[in-house]
């Protein structure tokens, strides 16, 4: 090193190299935050890939498949019926009710929150008699089944928000989805399938909003723990068939090469996704044996496929993914989710909610009914709502046939069926309006504790490191909500 670089300590040269040992070391720390710091507590069992030490007590449930209604189905119209609502048609919502709560900004600039009771009528159903609509008659036949939760309720008011915080705990993209948190600490139950799995389907005439793959990403866990999207038309996966020429033998030396390279690749970085590459190529491998006995339904019954619907026949289907739900749960796959959208209704509802309710009502039962008469409701937690409600009050003339609710957080209806909850149960009210939770209220962070409780998983106890702090799905929030529990 010369004298004259002794001299001129802050030359361009200096600056550049001390500003690069900057950014290197914030690239190193990116790198090894999953590995030192954000290291695992504890090594992945070789086995199954959860975390030794779980299930942390006997689970009632090895299995869930989230139904989840993406959009906001009304649970006014739906689930809750509300007299009240009949006898004040049109009339104000009075302040006593709302007591100032946030409403969105949709009907922020009408003049008036006018109360809309349903245009649909609601009949008992089942032994306990419990009120549902006539747009669901194959859900009230199963109403002996299932766990009703009138008293559901959430902080999110707008529709990402709120579908990012049912997934994943929080309001802010980036955290870890459920699924990717109970693969984290439970791992496989199949060596053929992913342990985590997504459907997305779609109502025929309407769209519906978007949904980002993140939903069912792994956030800040290694990455073998995201789902799994599988597609409804062409390949279920893609690029999961050989390219034409390539056989089965020229493909396993294919994948034994490129996982040496990895292999040297982990040896001199040291970088966790490594692993998570070689796992994935393995289980690709395996899942062009696995997928195409999945998707055949040749060998199901003509009364099994009957008993979902007319849908069923066609790919991409939420019925055809109710049916897919049932056979991954056999085949050991431990988290499915179906996600169906278009249930958001500011306008229109009359007409659009029918067609959503059609979609989704005779498959979802079946499902249950499927899993029942096969003896694996026990072990299967179904879940079935959405991310919020719809409001009692109109968006637009309540008067008019074309009116529609505007999102509502204070208060909605989920149920859910086995894997240790009571069933023939109604849990928790609404106020006369179904505008605030009345009674027994159910926190969604409470939903996710009860949730992980029926995997014999104490949801203060999954944790992982991240940026200094230990995160959880339940954030630093949420109690199993016991009275749900067999």
């Amino acid at each position: 090193m010369s004298c004259h670089r002794y001299e001129s300590l802050h030359t361009r040269r200096d600056f550049l190299a001390k500003t690069g040992l900057g950014l290197g070391t914030a690239a190193l720390a990116q790198l090894l935050g999953r590995d030192a710091f954000a290291a695992l507590p504890t090594a992945p069992s070789p086995l199954t890939g959860g975390l030794p030490g779980l299930p942390h007590f006997a689970p009632t449930a090895k299995r869930v498949i989230c139904l989840f209604q993406s959009g906001g189905p009304s649970h006014l119209d739906l689930f809750d019926d509300k007299p009240v609502l009949r006898q004040r048609f049109n009339e104000d919502l009075p302040d006593s009710v709302r007591r100032g709560q946030r409403i969105t900004g949709m009907v922020a600039s009408q003049s008036r929150l006018a109360v809309q009771p349903s245009r649909f009528a609601f009949q008992p159903g089942g032994r306990s008699g419990t009120m549902i609509s006539d747009l669901l008659p194959y859900t009230r036949g199963i109403v002996d089944d299932i766990c009703l939760v009138r008293s559901m309720h959430t902080e999110a008011i707008n529709h990402d928000p709120a579908i990012t915080f049912f997934q994943s705990g929080s309001q802010q993209p980036g955290r870890p989805s459920m699924g990717a948190w109970i693969d984290y600490g439970l791992g496989r139950l199949s060596d053929n399938l992913p342990s985590f799995v997504v459907f997305v389907s779609v109502n025929k005439k309407a769209a519906g909003q978007g949904l980002l793959s993140r939903l069912w990403g792994s956030g800040f866990l290694p990455s073998r723990h995201q789902g799994v999207q599988f597609r409804g038309a062409g390949e279920p996966v893609l690029y999961l068939g050989d390219a034409p020429g390539i056989s089965r033998e020229r493909r396993r030396l294919f994948l034994d090469g490129v996982a040496e390279l990895n292999r040297h690749h982990l040896e001199a970085s040291g970088d966790p996704e490594i692993e998570t590459r070689i796992a994935q190529y393995e289980m690709a491998y395996r899942m062009q044996r696995s997928v195409p006995d999945l998707m055949d339904l040749s060998g199901e019954s003509a009364a099994t496929l009957g008993s979902y619907g007319p849908d069923v026949n066609e790919p991409g289907s939420f019925a055809r993914n109710c049916l897919l739900a049932r056979r991954l749960a056999e085949r050991g796959v431990r988290f499915v989710q179906l996600y169906h959208r278009d249930w958001d209704h500011h306008g229109s509802l009359n007409d659009r909610l029918p067609d959503l309710a059609r979609d989704v009502d005779q498959a979802s039962a079946a499902l249950v009914k499927d899993l029942k008469q096969r003896g694996m409701l026990d072990e299967t937690l179904v879940i079935w709502g959405g991310e919020f409600g719809r409001t009692p009050y109109a968006q637009g003339e309540a008067s008019l046939e074309k009116y529609g609710r505007d999102h509502h957080g204070r208060a909605f209806s989920l149920w859910m069926a086995g894997g240790g909850i009571k069933s023939g149960i109604t849990h928790g009210s609404t106020d006369d309006f179904g505008f605030n939770v009345a009674e027994k209220p159910v926190h969604i962070h409470d939903l996710q504790a009860t949730i992980l409780h029926c995997l014999g998983i104490d949801h203060t106890r999954l944790t992982f490191r991240f940026q200094g702090r230990q995160y959880r799905l339940t954030d630093v929030h949420g109690e199993v909500v016991q009275p749900l529990l067999v």
